[in-house]
């Protein structure tokens, strides 16, 4: 935990192993699986949040389908190319497996960045505001995480208010939210997983702490 990328994005999840650890790619020589963990929200919903880890970290802590988990680690993003299109993959990338404690809250991430897309601003049908906005947060080796994150009230009206290049710092947590899509010649719409970050508090660059 003493590395210096680690600062400006800290996440903290305790949860249930939804599925198996199930081989994804090779960096370096070292083999890197994905599984996905299941944490339990305060209204007994529940997020299923795409995890991965290293090999060498399974051999010492084997994780299988239906296990307790509790990890730290780092948010991050990578565009895959689909049918001619990029798309932005996330996943937590775990930096170190911890004792599994009941008392500590099991979803929590801290993040400094910056906003890199106009925030787009709207309002939902029971006349509640949100906004969602893209973070930039920087890592090692003049690399970036692009961030999908969505602020509520006032969140949300200070949020729209700001530039492209402002820096933020957020605490929050990573949700994930079902959505239907329409493809072309189907008559059954696709059901694909969006994950972002639902921000409780912020603080810009100037220190003004907006809750």
């Amino acid at each position: 935990m003493i590395d210096d990328q680690i600062i400006n994005n800290k996440v903290y999840l305790q949860g249930i192993a939804e599925d198996d650890p199930v081989f994804n790619h090779t960096v370096m020589d070292e083999n890197f699986f994905n599984f996905h963990l299941k944490i339990l929200r305060l209204s007994g919903q529940f997020d299923i949040v795409p995890i991965t880890i290293s090999e060498k970290m399974l051999k010492v802590q084997p994780i299988k389908a239906g296990d307790k988990v509790a990890l730290r680690g780092q948010f991050r993003s990578f565009n895959k190319l689909e049918e001619e299109r990029r798309k932005l993959i996330l996943s937590v990338f775990v930096r170190e497996l911890c004792e599994w404690d009941s008392e500590d809250n099991s979803n929590v991430i801290e993040m400094n960045g910056y906003i890199c897309k106009p925030a787009i601003y709207r309002t939902t049908p029971f006349a509640r505001e949100i906004c969602d906005m893209l973070l930039a947060v920087n890592r090692n080796y003049n690399k970036s995480d692009y961030i999908p994150c969505i602020a509520w009230g006032r969140n949300a009206q200070f949020v729209n208010s700001l530039p492209v290049g402002t820096e933020l710092t957020i605490v929050g947590r990573i949700q994930s939210r079902e959505y239907s899509k329409h493809i072309e010649g189907q008559d059954e719409p696709l059901i694909k997983t969006a994950y972002e970050v639902s921000i409780s508090k912020l603080m810009p660059s100037d220190a003004r702490n907006i809750n």
